[in-house]
């Protein structure tokens, strides 16, 4: 039975319990206890309120993970408010652009990075540590008690990746983010357990990931940016049990030079996830890292991270390009986009989902026609044994002259390619079939589009094969793990 955890009380259980265990470790430099991070929640309370933030508003936060960005999504929580979690590298133009999707109030919150963007986005006032975080301790009044927020009120709002567009707002329900923590963490542990965090903040993985380690009362070591040295480093030295891993961090830590040098006998989990991982970097990551045990999770923002799992005991050679089976309660379909009609096993179609305890994408269910359903607008097929194996998004579909396909669909067969370390399949615009197929991809030595059209003939249709190829020494990715085909398209068409 799943324990409803709300997200303003995740500190209390291990604040009473072990108030001196260490809560988060930022960067080797700000150490944080369970008691100093709720001092801090207090703080930021006690600090909003005097602004003039109040139940039902959006409070824009652009923060790396820091103890004031955790602080003021837990206050908001707690005060029936929503932190609206924006990343802190985006421009002003590009911030204004979020603010406007969100609706957020006139007080933000803002790390010293970050405050000019926000300011500059139309935030009226811009709070920081200096204004939230000090000043004597205890006694202020954020520790007061606040009316319990309704299970349908905002906690948090996210943003989409924005792969192909501006990101769009996703708020997320006081009472789907509890529910969610509870089927995570539905006790405190009486010892802590040892996270590493390096996704971005402001991604699904992160924040939630930060917050069920609070609730379990983990300690959460975490990297502001990416570095596989670093995180070599951290992992050693920390103890580290558990972590979440975008492919292409994981591939960096598998080939990185000191990866056998690194002790890492502390490690038992690695989860990865949010953009599509090689079937031959997860045989390398097995062969490199034994003993550490594998899962691959699937999910999206909208449904508040993972809707399917494949498990360590379940990487079997034939599944590693599977992303698990649906996970207890979720429901799935996989239907022609077009006359939302189920397709056959083994057949590409759009994925819909329905969250069967109601708590999450429930809420998010964007098909009139089929109440509670979310169309995902993610491309997958499902075996006859129920694993699901993505192939890309419904938006980045390429249409050459009529006939339509997954980008993953090439990408798999190129990937293949002995030369090939990364690859990347868009729709390039022509005048004449409405769009070409363009290849972006990383190799090793040299690669001329008759050698790749050469080894992908027999493998894949003919309005499939390569017609533009660019060599890179590395694909643009975002901050999320995920490549930027808008950004590649431009890069291949100018190309």
């Amino acid at each position: 039975m799943t324990t409803s955890r709300p997200l303003g009380r995740i500190l209390d259980a291990t604040t009473t319990l072990d108030p001196g265990r260490i809560a988060l470790i930022v960067d080797d430099d700000a150490v944080t206890s369970y008691a100093d991070l709720e001092d801090a929640v207090c703080r930021v309370t006690d600090g909003l309120a005097v602004a003039g933030v109040r139940a039902g508003q959006r409070v824009p936060l652009a923060d790396h993970t820091s103890v004031l960005a955790t602080a003021t999504v837990i206050a908001c929580a707690r005060m029936g408010a929503a932190a609206a979690l924006m990343n802190p590298r985006l421009t002003g133009g590009e911030m204004a652009a979020l603010v406007d999707a969100a609706g957020t109030g006139p007080v933000g919150v803002a790390g010293p990075i970050a405050a000019p963007a926000l300011s500059e986005a139309g935030c009226a006032t811009v709070l920081g540590a200096e204004h939230l975080l000090g000043g004597g301790t205890g006694g202020h009044e954020g520790s007061r008690a606040f009316p319990e927020p309704s299970a349908s009120s905002d906690a948090v709002v996210l943003f989409t990746s924005g792969t192909t567009g501006t990101p769009k707002a996703v708020p997320l329900a006081q009472g789907q983010i509890a529910s969610r923590i509870g089927a995570y963490a539905p006790v405190a542990d009486p010892k802590p357990a040892v996270s590493l965090m390096c996704v971005p903040f402001v991604h699904v993985g992160g924040m939630l990931g930060l917050m069920v380690a609070l609730a379990r009362g983990s300690t959460t070591v975490a990297l502001t940016r990416f570095d596989a040295g670093a995180w070599l480093v951290a992992t050693e030295r920390y103890g580290v049990n558990t972590c979440f891993l975008v492919p292409t961090m994981l591939h960096r830590i598998v080939e990185h030079p000191r990866l056998a040098d690194t002790d890492l006998s502390s490690l038992q989990v690695l989860t990865y996830g949010a953009a599509p991982a090689s079937p031959e970097l997860i045989r390398t990551a097995a062969l490199r890292l034994p003993g550490v045990g594998l899962a691959n999770t699937f999910g999206q923002t909208e449904t508040l991270g993972s809707i399917t799992i494949l498990p360590p005991g379940d990487h079997s050679p034939e599944r590693l390009a599977s992303v698990g089976r649906p996970l207890p309660g979720v429901e799935i379909r996989v239907v022609d986009p077009a006359t939302g009609e189920a397709v056959p096993a083994g057949t590409v179609g759009e994925l819909w989902v329905k969250e069967g305890t109601g708590a999450t994408v429930d809420a998010m269910a964007n098909d009139e026609s089929s109440p509670g359903w979310l169309r995902t607008g993610d491309l997958v097929s499902v075996d006859d044994d129920g694993y699901l194996y993505p192939a890309g998004r419904l938006s980045d579909t390429i249409n050459r002259g009529g006939e339509k396909f997954a980008p993953m669909e090439l990408e798999r067969v190129v990937l293949a390619h002995p030369a090939v370390r990364d690859v990347a399949v868009v729709g390039v615009p022509d005048a004449e079939m409405g769009q070409r197929v363009g290849v972006a991809a990383v190799v090793d030595g040299g690669l001329t589009m008759e050698e790749l059209r050469e080894f992908c003939r027999g493998s894949i249709a003919p309005f499939k094969m390569p017609e533009r190829l660019l060599v890179v020494d590395e694909l643009p990715y975002n901050d999320f793990g995920k490549v930027d085909r808008k950004a590649l398209r431009a890069l291949i068409a100018s190309e």
